[in-house]
């Protein structure tokens, strides 16, 4: 957090513009300097639970304040236009309403990397002001103005609901938050925590964790960083121009190769839509501060440029620096996943086409050995093949298609049940009536909401990923969509229900199962469609009625 500003003058001797809000019950004086109130808040007024998820577009909900008790995104909402006013966030909420709540999120499995929870709190906490008999049709609604990419929203709802009529205390104590903290580590494949405080956005972010006075970096636009004294300067300085949503449609950068096949597929450019932007910070000298703090970002991370680039910058400058993105950034720079295109017969041989990514036709093989891979070079964004079960999950549904035979993907009516090859999780998914059934065996099971939890989010990214989610990229390589609602990802609203049946607990190691259930819910999900050969479909499931009321 910078100082305050003071009463001094300025250089020219006129005394500085200033504003003055009140924020969780304290008067807050600030430069009237055109920052937004996201900027005042995570600035001067020392608050980390409004999160920056894609400033300035105002579109993922994770920086929602009470603005005299109404809620609004603050990262659009010019501080300005506060003044005077009073402004509650997450940790300004009367504290028995906050703990019940986080509580509620934690004993649901409502939260994974805990970046979207406090602004999806504070909304709800809002509706529930409003309106105290909201219908889950109202939370949904409300929920409209999120991005949440782990969970699914299931276990959101459902932690409204908790929090409104049940005891969400006696939920979240029958928890070992030990074993559920091992569970979640296992299935985001990088050091996770469950609590509480995860639930209140307190996980250690690199944007929120950063040293008093730190300078921050964002991209020059030119392949370098401009470097300032707070965010706002910063982006003044790089002369940052919102990017829009293009009106062009996405198409897949591969054709089908040609050929009789039983099933064929092709795949646009898709977002890993994780809602926390990279960021990194380093004090000269020293090792920077992790890209993913609380969470893998689906694999998306995996090689950030961020940490690196602080480091750097903090040596240059002689002091620290947190280097940082925006959502467009992450949009256009951050890893994707790998674009296919091929085709199988009945007897599993075929062939793939795969926008090239180390690692990516390893995968494919283990899951479909008959298929033969080409990686082609196509200008556009930079893949990676550790995105989610990226290559192996496109293979298993061209299995389950063509139903050709394979020791990882079986089709029994209309279930569908994956072996992730990496490994080892069993998921069977079933998609009949507005709902989806999901069985699994990850091994040892150490928790059950923790497994549910990853189970619902996989299945809710694999429904948007078939039905909904593409990016335009140009024929030169430039992505198109630089805004979170131009990515196509499912709403709340949209999400039919998901049952979770665990099995386990038995000798067996505790193995990642959220993929097998991505792979598995996606083929499945293709198959009750007829298996259109272009993803997105863009056929929704119906809603089931356990969420139309």
């Amino acid at each position: 957090m910078h100082a305050a500003p003071t009463d001094e003058p300025n250089q020219d001797g006129v005394p500085s513009a200033e504003l003055e809000l009140t924020v969780d019950g304290r008067t807050v004086r600030v430069p009237d300097d055109g920052s937004t109130l996201l900027e005042v808040l995570r600035t001067y007024a020392g608050v980390q639970s409004a999160k920056d998820g894609c400033a300035p577009q105002g579109q993922c909900g994770c920086c929602t304040v009470l603005v005299d008790g109404q809620a609004r995104v603050s990262c659009v909402t010019p501080a300005r236009r506060v003044a005077g006013r009073s402004v509650t966030t997450l940790d300004g909420l009367d504290a028995q309403v906050r703990d019940r709540w986080a509580a509620a999120v934690t004993a649901c499995g409502g939260s994974q990397c805990g970046v979207c929870t406090p602004g999806i709190v504070t909304r709800l906490v809002a509706l529930d002001d409003k309106k105290p008999g909201a219908t889950v049709a109202d939370a949904e609604r409300a929920l409209a103005a999120h991005l949440c990419r782990c969970t699914g929203w299931q276990t959101v709802v459902e932690a409204w609901e908790l929090q409104r009529s049940g005891d969400p205390f006696a939920a979240l104590e029958a928890r070992d938050l030990d074993a559920a903290t091992a569970r979640a580590t296992v299935e985001c494949g990088v050091p996770q925590r469950v609590g509480t405080e995860v639930s209140l956005g307190r996980a250690g972010f690199a944007a929120d964790t950063v040293p008093d006075g730190a300078l921050v970096a964002v991209p020059d636009g030119e392949g370098g960083w401009t470097v300032g004294p707070t965010l706002h300067a910063a982006r003044q300085a790089a002369g940052k121009v919102q990017g829009r949503r293009t009106t062009e449609p996405a198409s897949p950068p591969l054709e089908v190769p040609e050929g009789e096949w039983a099933a064929s597929l092709a795949t646009c450019w898709v977002e890993a839509a994780y809602v926390e932007t990279d960021a990194s910070w380093c004090e000269p000298g020293g090792s920077s501060a992790p890209a993913a703090a609380n969470g893998g970002a689906f694999g998306a991370k995996r090689g950030s440029e961020l940490p690196a680039a602080a480091r750097a910058l903090a040596d240059e400058h002689g002091q620290p620096v947190l280097a940082l993105w925006s959502r467009e950034d992450v949009a256009r720079h951050g890893f994707k996943r790998t674009p296919v295109a091929g085709g199988m017969r009945t007897d599993g041989t075929g062939q793939i086409r795969v926008v090239a990514a180390d690692g990516v036709a390893a995968g494919i093989a283990a899951v479909a050995p008959g298929l033969e891979v080409e990686l082609v070079e196509v200008p556009g964004p930079p893949v990676s093949s550790a995105v989610r079960a990226a290559g192996w999950a496109e293979a298993a549904a061209l299995v389950a298609a063509a139903g050709a035979p394979s020791d990882y993907v079986s089709v029994d009516g209309d279930a569908v049940t994956v072996v992730d090859p990496v490994h080892g999780g069993r998921a069977t998914v079933r998609v009949a009536d507005g709902q989806v059934r999901v069985e699994v065996d990850g091994g040892e099971v150490l928790d059950e909401v923790v497994v549910r939890s990853y189970c619902i989010g996989a299945v809710h990214m694999a429904l948007s990923w078939v039905t909904s989610e593409s990016l335009t990229v140009t024929p030169d390589g430039e992505v198109a969509d630089l805004t979170v609602r131009s990515f196509g990802v499912l709403r709340a609203a949209d999400m039919p229900h998901v049952e979770v049946v665990v099995a386990g607990d038995g000798p067996a190691e505790a193995c990642r199962v959220s993929d097998a259930v991505f792979a598995a819910t996606a083929a499945a999900v293709w198959r009750l469609q007829g298996c259109p050969t272009v993803w997105p479909t863009g056929t929704l499931l119906p809603a089931s009625p356990a969420t139309a009321g």
